[in-house]
């Protein structure tokens, strides 16, 4: 299963328009991160006019100058008009406060979408969830805990959410519950933290800031709209890209 994974991902590196990410240039003897950068034939932007509301305040997402802002009030999602099944999505996101929690949903669930919205009340959708989290949020489990934390982790854990299932790929929490993220890569709030999503046939997977760390195989369902979530806190997304694959 892990040779396959590798082989997936260089695939996935070949086959689509990349960068070297900045910070490479310091790591000797390490091959160049592949920032998928969502620039090349089959990419668009997604903007404003591809997402509606399902359950935030008016003044929960705004958009101005290509970045989303967000307010994290209240707890809810915004969607985006059209249903995706196999796709590569890439996003920016940067958290504006310490210990800041935030997500990303894909093939999100029609009924959980569909009562969220009758209720107009908080609440989070079904579906697979991209763990977006400041590293923050770990640091304060640690200190109110005084052990580390055993079931998630701030540098980009995948997992189903409510009624959607996902087979994780190690390393796997000890509950079984999310694919834990093979390396720790994720920056601090106030910098600007990379995604690249890949999900086809069923299956999703992650790359922070250039490196494949964290997915799922047997996704159900494996389609459906993909979700921008408001959890608490104020956090930012730019260059919001997709391309649709066969």
């Amino acid at each position: 299963m892990l040779t396959q994974r590798i082989m997936l991902s260089l695939l996935v590196v070949i086959g689509a328009t990349s960068f070297v990410c900045a910070d490479d240039a310091a790591a000797p003897a390490e091959l160049p991160k592949a920032c998928i950068d969502g620039n090349g034939p089959g990419w668009v932007a997604l903007t404003e006019d591809d997402f509606v509301n399902v359950n935030s305040a008016d003044d929960t997402w705004t958009w101005k100058d290509g970045v989303i802002y967000c307010t994290g009030r209240p707890t809810s999602v915004m969607r985006t008009k059209e249903k995706y099944t196999n796709f590569e999505l890439v996003v920016e996101w940067n958290h504006r406060k310490y210990a800041g929690n935030s997500g990303i949903f894909v093939w999100t669930t029609d009924e959980s979408i569909e009562r969220l919205a009758a209720a107009g009340k908080p609440g989070l959708p079904h579906g697979i969830e991209f763990q977006v989290l400041d590293l923050g949020y770990e640091e304060n489990w640690l200190k109110n805990k005084g052990v580390a934390s055993d079931w998630f982790t701030s540098h980009g854990d995948v997992f189903p959410c409510g009624a959607a299932k996902m087979k994780p790929y190690p390393p796997i929490a000890p509950n079984g519950s999310r694919s834990f993220p093979s390396k720790h890569l994720t920056k601090p709030h106030g910098e600007w933290n990379h995604y690249y999503i890949r999900c086809i046939n069923g299956d999703a997977r992650l790359w922070v800031n250039g490196e494949e760390v964290s997915g799922g195989s047997d996704c159900t369902p494996s389609t459906g709209v993909i979700c921008l979530e408001s959890e608490g806190s104020p956090v930012e997304f730019r260059n919001l890209k997709i391309r649709v694959l066969p």
